[in-house]
């Protein structure tokens, strides 16, 4: 996966965010069980920091963060696995 293609995979779920009026934060990490309202906007404060770690070619740790995200959004049922899996593939040629 190309950084662009990272940087167009955040801006997917940044759009959806934007939409839905979900704000950013960022959940106490000793927090069990969550809302969904605090999950999505922990998932949606997660963004700018993952956009850094593109800059800064952390890759390993956007790529970890990325999978936290999509597991939020899969098990909130805002996406399914087959759209997650085509957000993260390379646009066709």
């Amino acid at each position: 996966m190309t950084k662009t293609r990272c940087f167009a995979t955040l801006w997917i779920y940044r759009d959806f965010f934007q939409r839905n009026n979900v704000s950013k934060l960022d959940v106490p990490h000793d927090l069990v069980g969550p809302t969904q309202e605090q999950s999505l906007a922990h998932a949606h404060g997660m963004l700018d920091q993952m956009e850094r770690f593109i800059e800064e070619d952390r890759m390993d740790k956007f790529f970890r963060w990325l999978g936290f995200v999509q597991g939020i959004l899969w098990t909130l049922g805002i996406y399914p696995l087959e759209d997650l899996k085509n957000h993260n593939r390379p646009e066709a040629s």
